[in-house]
């Protein structure tokens, strides 16, 4: 007969998380999932002198920002592999019917050629510094000591691919009325490697690939560049895009900031939790960001110029106050 301390009479749910309580979906396949971190001496089943184990040992363990442990975040989304691909299979029908709709309507041809010429300076060029967010992402993902961030920020680089999906398919789709040119990858790359509007922001982007420390990637990613940079495009072009009746690329934008939004939640939430957990994280955090804003207000600006060369242009002040505005959105939720 079994006693009371026998591990047969042990329910799934106190085993799990030592609350009398039956996990959901989110939990079974996410909570205590990580098997390289709390590891000693090495994360890894390796040499502890390893390159790999020296590696996390150093940005991730060694990181500034630490918490007693890490599993008790939750992305408050509580996305799983499942409920992602099916949430995101929903949008591109949708994506995917908002570009029959135009298409039957003969949208690019009746696009301004000057207002073509700003999408092939600001917005294809895009896709470049998409997929630096994407990589950072891969990597915060990588090293990120729980199983919820390391999720969540996986989530995250694949809306990033998604996003600059659809960049590549306006490049191919305005190439078939306005000119080869614009499908270009060479002549796209001679943009974000020249033109004088995205140096400031290939600076940033290229300085964000060098941020080993996870919790510097974190901070300058999630808080302060990629905020940035969704503000500008998701927000800023996408109303410029409608003002020069562009509605596909517009629509396009601003469906992918639901994206933004769900990245935005979990990273207040991690911030958050971060900060609770260990109220010396304020100052590596806000360290970070002093060091990371003036990098991404300096991408903004360049950029912004070329909204000034637009047939109905905007105001570049105006376009980086907005951007501000939205950071100082973001900072205010995690500080609340």
């Amino acid at each position: 007969m079994a006693t009371a301390g026998d591990p047969r009479r042990r329910r799934t749910w106190s085993l799990f998380d030592g609350e009398r309580r039956r996990p959901d979906e989110y939990d079974i396949v996410t909570r205590g999932f990580h098997y390289h971190f709390g590891r000693r001496p090495a994360p890894f089943d390796l040499d502890p002198r390893s390159a790999i184990n020296q590696w996390y040992l150093r940005y991730r363990e060694g990181s500034l920002l630490q918490a007693p442990g890490w599993d008790g975040f939750r992305d408050p989304g509580r996305l799983n592999y499942r409920r992602y691909v099916a949430l995101q299979n929903d949008r591109e029908i949708y994506a995917e019917g908002v570009v029959d709709s135009f298409e039957a309507g003969d949208h690019d041809a009746r696009l301004d050629p000057a207002w073509v010429a700003v999408l092939g300076r600001a917005y294809l060029p895009a896709r470049f510094a998409l997929h630096v967010l994407q990589i950072t992402s891969m990597y915060v993902a990588q090293l990120g000591p729980g199983a919820a961030i390391t999720n969540a920020a996986l989530f995250q680089g694949a809306d990033e691919l998604r996003a600059l999906q659809w960049i590549a398919y306006r490049a191919k789709s305005l190439s078939l009325t306005h000119g080869a040119a614009l499908a270009d990858s060479g002549a796209t790359r001679a943009v974000w490697e020249d033109d004088p509007a995205w140096q400031p922001a290939r600076e940033a982007l290229e300085l964000l690939l060098l941020a080993y420390d996870w919790g510097e990637a974190f901070v300058a990613l999630n808080l302060v560049v990629k905020p940035a940079f969704d503000a500008l495009f998701k927000e800023s072009f996408a109303d410029l895009a409608d003002a020069h009746g562009d509605g596909l690329t517009a629509r396009l934008l601003k469906d992918s900031g639901a994206d933004t939004a769900r990245s935005q939640a979990w990273s207040t939430a991690l911030a958050r939790y971060a900060l609770a957990a260990r109220p010396e994280n304020l100052k590596a955090v806000t360290g970070w960001e002093h060091t990371w804003t003036p990098r991404a207000t300096a991408a903004v600006e360049g950029l912004a110029a070329v909204f000034a060369t637009a047939p109905h242009p905007a105001d570049p002040r105006e376009v980086v106050a907005a951007v501000t505005t939205s950071a100082e959105r973001l900072r205010a939720a995690i500080l609340s």
